[in-house]
């Protein structure tokens, strides 16, 4: 726990009954058979408890989150040890009232009136119960403030994830609402075609990616409908060829992983490039893993050329810190080769 931030979690109710009760009858029990009178034994304890629990309710909710949170640490053990001696004055008048004449049968002498003795054997057992409860919360406290953390960082990653999850072209988007456009004024027989494609990419994002793990059939479903509106897009200057080997049944990926490798290939080898594009998708399951390549020509601008081949694409960085997140270390791997103006991604990841 960070004692610097004065943090203090409510224990419940039942938490404190059950401890002060169970601290009750084994302390009764003790001095009981150590006096061989249990009467005397509970008439103590009874008087002595509440003198216990004032004590540590004062180190724990006043002194602590006041001084010790606050690094006053000087005046801590000065009102801990000025809170203890009052205590000990009050305990020991009341039981010499109250109880007995004998107020410190236990002790090597009988006395009837506060001696130093008496005063520091009592003030050490007082500060023996305070530090036993303080340790026992600051533990509690410990625990829930990593709890908190936990929830906290687990929050974070899911909300991280499902960001990472809906990362697409806002690019993409664009340029396709403009070609629904102008097919819309040309009064294309494309267009509803057009809107449907885009309309089920949207829900398959919006909708099916919530779970950490989605069919490969579906994500695959869902990258044709990509390439299909990247076709209308780019019209006769763009090739496509994507080959499936392998059982893709039953098979389970996180999704988005691959559009994201597609999406930026035609990023930043399509979109860059004039002419006849060609881009190669292939997809072969094999030993419940799923091999996993696309390649596409590299931009014909040299700056970007530049920066494309540090692979260090906002996609691309996405989709290795959800790899990480994602999968074990032995159950992926990724891999970039950019050769003869070609770049290529090979991954292979566990699908099963």
């Amino acid at each position: 726990m960070n004692f610097n931030s004065g943090k203090l979690y409510r224990v419940p109710l039942h938490y404190h009954i059950f401890f002060w009760l169970t601290y009750f009858l084994f302390n009764t029990l003790r001095w009981g058979i150590y006096f061989n009178n249990y009467g005397y034994s509970l008439k103590t304890n009874l008087l002595g408890f509440p003198i216990h629990m004032t004590l540590c309710y004062l180190n724990i909710l006043v002194f602590m989150p006041y001084l010790v949170y606050r690094k006053k640490y000087l005046l801590y053990i000065l009102a801990v040890l000025s809170s203890i001696f009052i205590m000990v004055i009050v305990k020991f008048n009341l039981t010499y009232l109250l109880i007995s004449h004998d107020v410190w049968p236990e002790g090597p002498k009988t006395i009837d009136k506060l001696t130093l003795n008496y005063t520091i054997d009592m003030m050490i057992g007082e500060l023996y119960v305070i530090t036993f409860v303080t340790a026992i919360k600051i533990t509690l406290d410990f625990l829930k403030e990593q709890k908190r953390v936990a929830d906290l960082e687990k929050s974070q990653l899911e909300t991280e994830l499902l960001f990472l999850k809906s990362q697409i072209s806002p690019h993409f988007l664009f340029n396709t609402l403009n070609n629904i456009y102008s097919l819309s004024v040309e009064k294309s027989n494309k267009t509803p075609k057009v809107v449907l494609k885009l309309s089920e990419l949207i829900r398959y994002m919006l909708y099916e990616t919530k779970n950490k793990k989605q069919t490969l059939e579906n994500e695959i479903l869902c990258i044709e409908n990509y390439l299909d509106l990247e076709r209308i897009r780019n019209d006769d200057r763009l090739e496509v060829n994507m080959s499936i080997s392998g059982d893709i049944h039953d098979k389970e990926i996180s999704p988005i992983i691959l559009l994201t490798f597609i999406e930026n290939a035609f990023k930043h080898g399509v979109n860059k490039n004039t002419g006849k594009v060609i881009v190669n998708i292939n997809f072969k399951v094999k030993d419940n893993f799923l091999h996993f390549t696309v390649s596409n020509p590299t931009p014909e601008i040299t700056h970007h050329k530049d920066n494309f081949n540090k692979s260090s694409g906002i996609g691309i960085e996405n989709v290795k810190k959800r790899l990480e997140l994602d999968y074990n270390k032995n159950d992926y791997n990724l891999s970039f080769k950019n050769k003869k103006n070609i770049f290529v991604v090979k991954l292979v990841i566990k699908v099963s």
